[in-house]
């Protein structure tokens, strides 16, 4: 007589076993989650605030066109960056202090933003900015006390953009970041490339990833740019085609700073009546690869703007590829998940162009705060949106 083995499941097999018993006799199912859910953080946002920056002059200068922010975390202090053009004066970044109405712990609000500082941007020549030669957009700060700030460049004139780095205290040049070809501007009628006019390095944000040490070097950091809009020779020639932007992906140490790689983000199709639509900011969540990204609109029917969660797991390196054209099927693109459509919220948005992580709220959640560009007119307001963002 043949004698069969006797064979013994592990714990988990008979859990295992147990679990799907249960569920037969039950009826009851498993959640279903999809690979595409499973690549996103459970992110919430909820709006807490809104808050107009009173129309204001600093130094004898209006305060206004604030298009980039990012929190200081020590200091407790906003550096905020306008992009005039050192037309009303030379190109600056201000200090701001933020008030928190903290009556309500659970529902703070801001009772006031103060600006207590001046910070103007000087070439590497230890001049300021000339009048028109720079289109300030975006900023971020880095662990060793200096801000990258990128500008638009102007295509019309044939100054070119650039991503360059700034010393916090003083705002003198300290550095470049090498840009690649197709990024520069060539006006040719028959074939165009490069930025387009007003829509270049608008997003810029900022992986601190390790500590500073004293010599002003540290762990290598990561830096991430996005165009507003499609560079010339990758616009879409299908009108209902979705525009392809390009996401540069930069490691920065005590070396010279090199591109790792870039990746296809696609930018929402333009709603009907809308003129301008473009990719504004970027924020780093975690070192995980995931992000927040912020797209704005504005039309005929006033400004609007969209909160998308981004992941970049499995994204195509498109360094390689120096036109998108043709079929793109094959391009793995940034994967976007819809967190928030601002035009939801029940009340007139501004121009919507920069965001940050902001302090800890009273309750000890993680802030979010959300900033207009009033373009120095008297029609549109400096808004601040104050969010509570759950899940990182």
């Amino acid at each position: 007589m043949n004698v069969l083995p006797i064979v013994k499941r592990p714990w988990w097999g008979r859990a295992i076993a147990l679990l799907a018993l249960f569920l037969t006799l039950t009826g009851c199912t498993l959640p279903r989650v999809s690979a595409e859910e499973r690549l996103f953080l459970p992110l919430a946002v909820e709006l807490l605030d809104t808050y107009e920056i009173p129309k204001s002059s600093f130094e004898g200068v209006p305060v206004g066109g604030l298009s980039a922010i990012a929190y200081e975390r020590v200091s407790d202090r906003f550096l905020v960056l306008s992009d005039d053009r050192s037309s009303e004066a030379p190109a600056r970044f201000y200090t701001m202090a933020m008030e928190l109405d903290r009556t309500e712990p659970a529902h703070p609000t801001i009772s006031g933003i103060t600006v207590e500082r001046a910070t103007p941007l000087h070439n590497q020549d230890g001049t300021t900015f000339a009048a028109g030669s720079i289109d300030p957009e975006g900023l971020a700060l880095s662990p060793r006390q200096t801000v990258f700030i990128s500008s638009e460049g102007d295509t019309s004139q044939g100054i070119p953009p650039f991503i360059q780095e700034f010393d916090r205290e003083t705002g003198e040049w300290r550095s470049s970041l090498p840009l690649p070809q197709r990024y520069l501007p060539k006006l040719d009628e028959e074939a165009p490339s490069g930025v387009r006019n007003n829509l270049g390095f608008e997003a810029l944000a900022l992986d601190p990833g390790g500590t500073t040490i004293s010599n002003g070097y540290g762990e290598p950091f990561r830096i991430f740019a996005a165009v507003e809009g499609a560079l010339a020779q990758d616009q879409p020639t299908v009108p209902e085609a979705p525009e392809p932007l390009r996401l540069l992906h930069y490691l920065v140490s005590e070396n010279v700073p090199a591109l790792l790689a870039e990746h296809l983000y696609y930018l929402e199709p333009t709603p009907a009546g809308v003129l301008y639509n473009g990719l504004t900011e970027l924020l780093v969540l975690g070192q995980g690869g995931h992000f927040l990204s912020l797209e704005r609109t504005f039309g005929a029917n006033g400004a609007g703007a969209k909160l998308f969660q981004l992941a970049v797991a499995n994204a195509t390196d498109t360094s390689s590829i120096r036109v998108f054209e043709g079929d793109l099927s094959l391009i793995q693109p940034i994967h976007k998940q819809l967190l928030l459509d601002l035009n939801t919220l029940g009340f007139p948005l501004d121009n919507l162009e920069a965001m940050t992580l902001g302090p800890r709220l009273p309750d000890g959640s993680q802030s979010l705060i959300l900033l207009s560009d009033d373009n120095f007119s008297d029609r549109q307001t400096n808004q601040v949106l104050l969010f509570r963002i759950t899940g990182l």
